[in-house]
């Protein structure tokens, strides 16, 4: 633990030293530099109250242990080994936690996301499932208090969706659903299925945090714009202005189109918004495809083609691959209920990066 101890003390540093410069007159005049400072200060706030919390019971402990060296009381010594017990258990406890608390941390962690899910193979059922997995989001977005708002769809005529683009705005969202990312399987008995049989579908999720200016700098040059007619029902109003914008990225090829706002200057606005969360994801997966090449991890954020979850219907089960968790509650799953796969998928996460950092 003595490595662990000089981390812990190098973060107590920091957090004094933050808490000094938060109160100076000048920086707090810088409202930039005083909100980066803060928010940094609050990061640190938990593992610095961990770590005191367990340095009053390391220290409890030794003055128990030393008083039941001394003491010759029958009654006062069964009292003290019941106190020595529950003290040591509770600093292992502690141990683990700072631990996972001295872990890198995913800067964005914090933040909002832009989440696109796209029917895949299965045609009808796969669009259908695309549907599913929207209002399966959206229901958990509710119980976590968070915004969710529809920037993009493409409907298809059975009511489901072929593409359909959200906006998840709240606390930590981004922390909770990056691991979304990936294949989606589903099995089941299609309606338009008359000889009852099962058949399997995809339906693919992407999870991108969203990318501020701070976050990447896009060069205006690299950028072309192109505006158009917006298409689809809409009245007079669609077919008398260019609104519609599609804007592409040269150096990564990116393409955004968007035509469901009224007004050229509102698609530009929503379009950029995922432009720069798109590129900003594009140079993220590049890294950490390099980082996986080198240490492979069991539960990636990873490619979007990868199948991490099959949804089985008949049968009432839903099982996360990566990390072999199988329920048997799709019902409750699919109404939004997806705290006990999230929370497994946060702590096998955790695990390996534990893991990781012993083994260096």
């Amino acid at each position: 633990m003595d490595e662990i101890f000089d981390k812990l003390q190098a973060v107590v540093d920091r957090y004094d030293e933050l808490n000094e410069l938060i109160s100076d007159p000048e920086i707090i005049s810088d409202t930039q530099r005083f909100m980066k400072l803060s928010k940094e200060e609050a990061d640190l706030r938990e593992t610095v109250a961990t770590f005191n919390h367990y340095k009053e019971v390391s220290s409890q402990l030794d003055d128990d242990e030393t008083m039941l060296r001394e003491e010759n009381d029958a009654e006062l010594e069964a009292m003290l080994k019941e106190e020595i017990s529950d003290l040591r258990s509770e600093k292992a406890e502690l141990e683990d936690k700072l631990k996972v608390l001295l872990l890198p941390k995913d800067p964005n962690d914090d933040k909002n996301i832009i989440m696109e899910i796209h029917g895949a193979a299965g045609g009808d059922e796969g669009s259908l499932f695309a549907a599913d997995l929207f209002n399966m989001y959206s229901r958990y977005a509710e119980k976590q208090g968070w915004k969710v708002e529809i920037v993009d769809r493409s409907d298809t005529e059975v009511g489901g969706f072929k593409e359909i683009v959200l906006m998840i705005t709240g606390n930590n969202v981004y922390s909770k659903l990056k691991f979304e990312n990936g294949a989606h399987r589903v099995q089941r008995i299609p309606s338009t299925e008359s000889a009852g049989r099962v058949h399997t579908s995809t339906a693919t999720v992407g999870v991108m945090p969203e990318a501020e200016d701070v976050d990447i700098d896009i060069d205006p040059k690299d950028i072309r714009t192109d505006v158009y007619r917006s298409s689809g029902a809409g009245g007079q109003h669609i077919n008398k202005t260019s609104s519609a914008v599609r804007m592409t990225h040269l150096p990564t090829g990116i393409v955004v189109a968007m035509q469901d706002e009224r007004s050229q200057q509102q698609n530009r606005a929503k379009a950029m918004q995922i432009l720069r969360a798109r590129v900003y994801d594009y140079y993220a997966q590049q890294e950490q495809d390099q980082y996986n090449a080198e240490r492979k991890s069991a539960v990636g954020t990873g490619d979007r083609s990868e199948r991490i979850r099959t949804y089985n219907f008949p049968q009432n089960r839903v099982t996360d691959h990566r990390i072999g968790l199988t329920l048997n509650k799709l019902d409750r799953v699919m109404n939004g209920e997806l705290e006990e796969i999230i929370d497994a998928l946060i702590v096998s996460d955790q695990a390996q990066k534990l893991e990781n950092l012993n083994n260096e």
